[in-house]
């Protein structure tokens, strides 16, 4: 799937897959993260050959995603923030994961290369502060001593939209630096001290990419798609690391799934000499009573095969698939929390 029509797509910010008459299958409708929106619209596209069932999916940020799932605008909705139980109960809704990925910080320096630039948490921390402003500051000349840093001004380039990679990204920032959770905190929305806002992954990596001495943070599938220069970054356990599927998965490796309530894990800043230390499952948001329970259980059908027959897509994508006692997790809580008026499951 090539950039340009991610692009194309994304502007519209929807995925809009020809629908097929009523009498053969109904569509599925769903909104919210821009994070897993490049796996999504591969299993759509593939889904949609496979049985005839299109998918609907606005890539609207995981804000957007809440508020439309809430509302039953839409037959789910998706974020990469997962809502903690008291939450989910409030609503009557059910969430679960289907696949892991990475933030990762992407910068518009010429003459790098990615993976040549090395940051850590506390220094990407006062970037975004904005008291970091040039990139030849002692902070970034310290963890690389052999490179040649220009004194170009730092643009910083964040989401202007509720976004669940905010929030992976300010969770992180929040772990490593004491005075960024002071001063801005974890949110999917956060009072920005410095930079330009940008809507969507999309936004965020198109803005970067056009403004020489840019730093912004993207889902990985992104960085890859848009070739963008990314930097390391230095892990919990004190190691430069790059972001791929391997690192990503060693962050997960004790996501404790099993253990969570309501399958709430967050997997920033996780110990491992191989962790990726910004990494994030995006999670599915459905309604334990849909309103429609026949296109409800048609969206379980698709994540269903998407366990299934989507890993290694996923894995093209550089997303790490769910291990299979994970999705047999799932399952069961489908079965047990998902049911039509008659109280019946609406997948076995």
């Amino acid at each position: 799937m090539s950039f340009t029509f991610l692009r194309g797509v994304l502007a519209a910010a929807a995925i809009s897959l020809a629908p097929v008459p009523a009498v053969l299958a109904a569509d599925i409708s769903g909104a919210g993260a821009t994070f897993p929106y490049p796996i999504y619209a591969k299993w759509a596209d593939v889904y949609k050959k496979d049985t005839g069932v299109g998918l609907n999916y606005q890539s609207i940020g995981s804000g957007g995603g809440i508020k439309q799932i809430k509302a039953k605008t839409v037959t789910f909705g998706a974020s990469d923030m997962p809502l903690k139980p008291e939450d989910l109960a409030k609503d009557g809704l059910v969430q679960f994961p289907t696949v892991i990925g990475g933030v990762v910080p992407v910068i518009n320096l010429p003459g790098f290369a990615s993976g040549e630039l090395t940051l850590d948490g506390p220094t990407l921390a006062k970037i975004f502060l904005g008291e970091i402003k040039t990139w030849d500051d002692p902070a970034i000349k310290k963890l690389n001593p052999k490179a040649k840093l220009p004194s170009d001004a730092i643009v910083v380039v964040h989401r202007s939209d509720g976004s669940g990679t905010t929030f992976l990204w300010t969770n992180y920032l929040s772990k490593v630096s004491p005075e960024w959770k002071e001063k801005v905190g974890a949110s999917t929305a956060v009072e920005w001290p410095a930079g330009i806002g940008a809507k969507g992954n999309e936004g965020v990596a198109n803005n970067t990419a056009q403004t020489k001495g840019a730093i912004g943070y993207v889902e990985y599938a992104y960085a890859k798609q848009n070739k963008m220069t990314y930097a390391k970054v230095v892990n919990k356990d004190g190691k430069a690391v790059a972001p791929s599927s391997e690192t990503f998965q060693a962050a997960a490796a004790n996501a404790g799934w099993e253990k969570s309530d309501s399958y709430y894990v967050i997997l920033t800043d996780e110990p491992g000499a191989k962790s990726w230390p910004i990494a994030g499952a995006t999670f599915i948001l459905i309604h334990k009573q849909p309103q429609d329970p026949a296109v409800a259980a048609e969206a379980l059908r698709f994540f269903g095969w998407a366990y299934e027959k989507g890993g290694k897509l996923a894995e093209e994508l550089d997303y790490v698939p769910l291990p299979k006692d994970v999705v047999g997790l799932i399952k069961k809580t489908w079965a047990a929390e998902i049911k039509g008026a008659d109280g019946k499951p609406l997948v076995n």
